[in-house]
């Protein structure tokens, strides 16, 4: 692990201006290699309509009223189900897609070095063929999005040549979560994860919100976006804290069977009655692949800060502050 005095080598204001540069290269890149348009996102959707993510199912979006009209809305809390409702009312055709700055408030986050209540990241969309629902494609799509952040390494490494030449492999490695589990069945999840970093530094877990033979899944998924069998996480090894880091979340979604299969598992049949699973369920969306890219977990990877905390203002708590002034951090 390296320690303060070597990771952090920006003033606040000479980070901002890095944040910059080094979402402004990503952002462009990204829809240049997926073949994406950018388009506004809502910051908040009526719940009736389904569109709003349930995340695991158990946190619970903000919420308010549009009093003057007695209107109930919610904050998103990803834009994974809207993304593909977009698609088909904008009108984009195969192999196109769209991304969108997606902001959200998480009350129920555990705030840490890598979690914050305030969620930024890029969500994007793309439209697929349904013979495209393959592990093939799936990977194919993975190695672009990875060779996105491979060339970003390169430029912000140019622009600040103190920085580590090289935290990234030339490729990244493609696990499962069973497989995962099967080399090192006496670990946590997370310690699983950690272990797997540290050996391939650049890994797709593949498979996400099913049991494993365990009888728990690697990790909980909402069951009406991602194919839990065709999604996955891509992670980092953080030289800096010596841990693995989620850059992205992401996944083929499902089509009618599997939403089927999935909701029954769940035990969510009820959300059949919601708009947007009408609408998938008549065959009325159409077949994509998308998932979400966390912008300040990005800045904090490639600008080596310890904390999200450096690279995202944010509330924190007091103990969360104050353990960050004793490692020396530069809390925004």
């Amino acid at each position: 692990m390296r320690n303060n005095s070597e990771a952090t080598k920006f003033t606040i204001k000479e980070t901002q201006i890095a944040i910059k540069s080094l979402k402004d290269y990503f952002e462009r890149d990204l829809s240049n290699t997926l073949n994406l348009t950018r388009v506004s996102a809502p910051l908040f959707v009526r719940p009736e309509t389904g569109l709003n993510d349930n995340l695991s199912g158990v946190e619970k979006a903000v919420s308010f009223q549009l009093r003057k009209y007695g209107i109930d809305l919610e904050i998103v809390q990803s834009l994974a189900k809207w993304k593909r409702y977009a698609l088909k009312n904008y009108g984009f055709g195969f192999y196109e897609g769209l991304y969108a700055d997606m902001n959200a408030i998480r009350p129920d986050e555990e705030v840490d070095a890598i979690h914050s209540i305030y969620v930024d990241q890029w969500d994007w969309e793309k439209v697929i063929r349904k013979e495209d629902r393959t592990e093939d494609y799936l990977h194919f799509i993975v190695s672009e999005i990875y060779s996105v952040f491979l060339r970003t390494e390169t430029y912000i490494n140019s622009v600040y040549p103190y920085l580590l030449s090289k935290k990234l492999p030339s490729s990244i490695y493609f696990m499962t979560s069973q497989e995962l589990e099967d080399r090192y069945p006496d670990l946590s999840p997370k310690e699983r994860e950690n272990e797997i970093c540290r050996e391939k530094k650049a890994v797709f877990i593949q498979g996400i919100g099913g049991d494993l033979k365990s009888g728990a899944p690697h990790d909980t998924r909402s069951p009406d976006y991602d194919d839990w069998h065709l999604n996955g996480d891509i992670l980092f090894y953080n030289p800096v804290t010596d841990s693995a880091l989620e850059l992205s979340s992401m996944g083929i979604r499902v089509d009618e069977e599997s939403l089927m299969r999935q909701l029954e598992l769940s035990g969510n049949m009820d959300r059949l009655s919601l708009e947007y699973h009408k609408k998938l369920m008549a065959g009325e969306l159409p077949y994509t692949v998308g998932g979400g890219i966390g912008q300040s977990r990005i800045c904090m990877f490639f600008l080596e800060k310890q904390s999200i905390a450096e690279v995202q203002a944010s509330v924190w708590p007091e103990s969360f502050m104050m353990e960050a002034k004793l490692k020396g951090e530069d809390i925004l």
